[in-house]
């Protein structure tokens, strides 16, 4: 199993998808991030984070109803983990702590 800690790209498209809850695939995640964020990223490397995550535990995947509107195909959901949202929160933790150990001057304020 690769560790749990989360890169910055891994942190946001893990909280997409606690975002989406029970309809999280990745053109979701994508366009969650597009609306959040302003730098050009695409499917593909919100697809192999997604998998990434799944290898790392963060995240578990099912296959939902196949629909017309996508050909028939099915599309692949996926869920956080109870691992997923303990290192989403030892993340937020962390950030915090930081952010709690800045002085007001030190942006020259």
């Amino acid at each position: 199993m690769k560790g749990t800690q989360l890169g910055e790209f891994e942190e946001v498209v893990l909280l997409s998808i606690a975002s989406l809850w029970d309809d999280a695939y990745s053109v979701a995640v994508l366009e969650v991030l597009n609306k959040r964020l302003a730098r050009p990223m695409s499917l593909g490397a919100v697809h192999r984070t997604m998998q990434r995550l799944e290898e790392k535990r963060l995240v578990s995947s099912r296959f939902g109803e196949a629909s017309a509107e996508r050909g028939g195909r099915r599309k692949r959901l996926f869920t956080v983990t109870m691992a997923g949202e303990q290192a989403l929160r030892e993340t937020r933790r962390v950030r915090n702590e930081l952010w709690d150990n800045i002085s007001e001057t030190a942006f020259g304020n």
